[in-house]
């Protein structure tokens, strides 16, 4: 466990930046003045991994083989999107979104848990991120440090809805996101270089330089931004400011040949995060230390092999107060001064090759996480009183094994299977007055295991060349967070309880699909999908709301007028059924469209703890989302990349008390190569200034998102 920090060592720093014009501004005029430039767009280097192979269950297949939904970037895609975030690149697909509509941007860490297909939203995601193979999920929390990716330096992402639970285990409920580093074959170096409104600046590098037998890559980034006001202009007051942040991390890997069929990749990443929540007191901050070693073995060419094990160090620290009607003050709420977590994990995976296109994988994994919260609270004559320590231990291991196998022509089925088991440890929750050291409470939690299975099975039928049918389903796993057993928290007049007797989430997941192409090769081509899916999702944990203030409650303590009391609770049963749709169109060489929707209706089924909940609509979740993008290879050599995005209502609360509106938005990415290594780039989102309403209370504030943002910069790569 990390030492204890002093109350405010972390997230006490603001940045101070020095002025910046829009830089933005003049990057888009220099792209017009500079229309008679050479045309030849900057080289991607040759990647290891070829972009007609994914990895959905830990095995190397082509796209065609997956029966589950697979949405793939590779990383000319992600650089061309017109966004700033990573995860606001992947909002192009309808049904990814973090716990709110804000983006990583402005959102608080807690609340960017990533959410597929509405299976229920939460600050702990419901699907597992994985960067190289090591899950990026937090270990205490769940959620998704976003901005400690490499996006530059990423060579694609396979975005998998649905499916992938028996080869990745715990949290991977609603699918899988892998992201992966791209691995050069020769020397490389990138520089990136970008600044627009809100002071917004930032510089990522990267280094790539052979030694020996192998090549060393160095990455770096720094970034830093003013940020935008999260309370909306009609109820902002003087105690509201912008919510400025900044961050920076380090990453060095050695990717090295052991032997002929051996070779290993090291890996160590640091990041440092400072932000500011919209008030003058209330900040956040976060560090972390990463570092995994990854071994890939090729005996035969029948069979291959790989290994990870990694290890992660961080702490984490926040501030909540509470506002006055008239937002002019506040009052601290809570000082989470320290929030300190470790894990450690391993994996072991084998491929094999059968005669007659057949193919097995299996393995196993593991990983052990330890964290606790340490807060100061109950603020009273200009001074918290009170001391909380709170956190656990939780263990989880299991084997898997899956099978695909060419039943008769145009014909492939799947089966799979996983059997962990689970372990937690530790449980406690400590409180007592800092003034005389008085224990008022000293919980120790009974030890809890259990074991969970997984299966799934997949069918694909190819009746034709232009078609395929694929049905899949699975079920899934995901143990509540230490933060959701142990961590309560108070947001504002809102107090939310832990609950250490949480169940084990379990989803069951269907969906029917068809997808039709024109073949390759044609100078235009149409290619169009539907999926039908269904999920079924037992004990999913929700934060119920349970009281109202004003009033003192024995679970919640004082709770002000216009805040609510809520614990987190499990669900009986809520349920997702839904339609999505999506088609290209390649006009030609030069102009490409895209569109995707998701229609979904997401509603609770059974909460015995709650009776009032059942048919209300799960929170977070819109009914409808759509986007339309585009890619337009202009004359003068400009890359042209609109993207619009439809999000449908959706309510805030559990009671479906607080509605958040509908909204359009409208984002633009230009970009236009200089010379053969570099490369001048705009982004503008939210270009017509739609209002983003991501948060509502029940005193009426309304949190808003990014307002019209324009970002420009330099791409260099030689």
């Amino acid at each position: 466990m990390t030492s204890c920090l002093a109350p405010g060592a972390l997230g006490t720093t603001r940045p101070t930046p020095a002025a910046w014009t829009r830089l933005s501004t003049a990057v888009l005029l220099l792209v017009a003045a500079s229309a008679g430039a050479g045309t030849a767009r900057a080289q991607t280097p040759a990647q290891k991994l070829s972009p007609f192979v994914v990895t959905a269950i830990r095995a190397p297949q082509p796209p065609e083989h997956v029966p589950f939904s697979l949405k793939t970037f590779d990383a000319d895609a992600l650089r061309a999107t017109p966004a700033l975030s990573l995860d606001g690149a992947l909002r192009s697909v309808p049904g990814f979104s973090l716990f709110r509509r804000s983006d990583s941007l402005t959102a608080n860490p807690s609340a960017q848990g990533v959410s597929l297909r509405g299976l229920g939203p939460s600050g702990a995601s419901r699907s597992l991120i994985v960067l190289d193979g090591v899950p990026l999920n937090d270990p205490f929390g769940g959620w998704v440090a976003w901005m400690l990716v490499p996006r530059e330096s990423l060579s694609r992402v396979e975005l998998v809805r649905g499916g992938g639970a028996p080869a990745w285990g715990n949290a991977a409920l609603g699918g899988v996101v892998q992201l992966f580093t791209a691995v050069p074959e020769t020397a490389q170096r990138r520089l990136v270089l970008s600044g627009g409104d809100f002071s917004t600046r930032s510089a990522e590098l990267e280094i790539s330089q052979p030694a020996g037998a192998g090549i060393v890559q160095l990455f770096g980034r720094a970034f830093a931004t003013d940020g935008i006001a999260l309370v909306a202009p009609e109820r902002r007051g003087s105690i509201d400011v912008a919510a400025a942040s900044h961050h920076s991390w380090l990453a060095a890997r050695w990717h090295v040949p052991l032997g002929e069929n051996l070779t290993a990749t090291i890996t160590g990443r640091t990041f440092r995060e400072t932000r500011n929540n919209g008030t003058p007191y209330q900040r956040n901050a976060s560090r972390a230390n990463l570092g995994s070693v990854a071994l890939a073995g090729r005996p035969s060419t029948a069979f291959a092999w790989n290994a990870v094990g990694y290890a992660q160090d961080q702490l984490f620290s926040s501030t909540f107060s509470s506002v006055n009607a008239t937002r002019t003050a506040e009052t601290p709420a809570s000082d989470q001064f320290a929030v300190p977590a470790t894990a450690g994990g391993a994996t072991w995976t084998g491929n094999w090759h059968h005669a007659g296109g057949g193919g097995t994988t299996a393995g196993l994994d593991a990983r052990h996480v330890r964290g606790e919260t340490r807060e100061h609270f109950t603020f009273v004559n200009g001074a918290f009183t009170r001391l909380r320590v709170a956190g656990g231990t939780q263990d989880i291991g299991g084997v898997f094994a899956l099978h695909e196998q060419p039943l008769a022509a145009g014909w492939r089925a799947s089966l799979g299977v996983r059997l962990d088991r689970w372990r937690e440890t530790d449980g406690l929750r400590r409180e007592s007055d800092r003034a005389t050291g008085t224990v008022s409470r000293a919980d120790r939690y009974a030890d809890r295991d259990g074991t969970e299975f997984s299966p799934s099975a997949g069918l694909i039928w190819q009746p034709a060349p232009a078609w395929r049918l694929r049905a899949a389903g699975q079920q899934a796993f995901r143990r509540p967070t230490l933060n959701e057993l142990y961590r309560p928290f108070r947001q504002g007049a809102n107090v939310t309880e832990a609950n250490p007797a949480l169940r084990t989430e379990h989803v069951t997941t269907g969906e029917l699909a068809a997808e039709w192409a024109q073949p390759r090769g044609e100078p235009a081509g149409l290619s169009l999908n539907a999926a039908v899916f269904w999920n079924d999702l037992r004990d999913a944990v929700g934060n119920v709301t349970l009281v109202r203030g004003p009033g003192t409650f024995p679970l919640f303590g004082a709770i002000a007028a216009g805040g609510v009391g809520r614990q987190k609770l499990n669900l009986d049963r809520t349920e997702v059924r839904g339609l999505e749709l999506g088609g290209t169109w390649r006009a030609g060489d030069s102009l490409s469209f895209n569109a995707d929707a998701l229609f979904n209706h997401a509603t609770v089924r059974r909460a015995s703890v709650a009776p009032a909940l059942v048919g209300k609509r799960i929170v977070q979740v819109p009914r409808r989302s759509a986007t339309l993008g585009a890619t337009w290879r202009a004359p003068g050599g400009f890359i042209v990349t609109p993207r619009l995005r439809w999000i449908g209502a959706q309510f805030e609360d559990d009671e479906n008390q607080l509605p958040l509106g509908e909204v359009v938005i409208v984002d633009l990415g230009i970009s236009r190569p200089l010379t053969k290594n570099i490369e001048l780039f705009l982004t503008a989102e939210n270009l017509a200034d739609a209002r983003l309403e991501t948060g509502r209370s029940v005193d009426g504030v309304v949190n808003i998102g990014t307002p019209r943002f324009l970002l420009g910069g330099v791409r260099g790569n030689w």
